[in-house]
């Protein structure tokens, strides 16, 4: 599984990465990107930072 962040619609707000910081970190840019792999191991938190974004900007495949 991989998890996404669409920058266009990322407002930054920090919440995926103080929630998943093996997933996801904060770009140049003050976006979040996604770096870390989803395994088995962290997919549950992977999926819920996703779902926690108020934006809906993350995805988990």
């Amino acid at each position: 599984m991989t998890a996404n962040v669409n920058q266009e619609q990322c407002i930054g707000c920090g919440l995926c990465v103080g929630m998943a910081p093996e997933i996801f970190r904060m770009n140049d840019n003050g976006l979040s990107e996604a770096f870390g792999e989803v395994t088995e191991a962290n997919q549950e938190v992977a999926v819920d930072a996703a779902n926690s974004c108020p934006v809906a900007a993350i995805t988990v495949e």
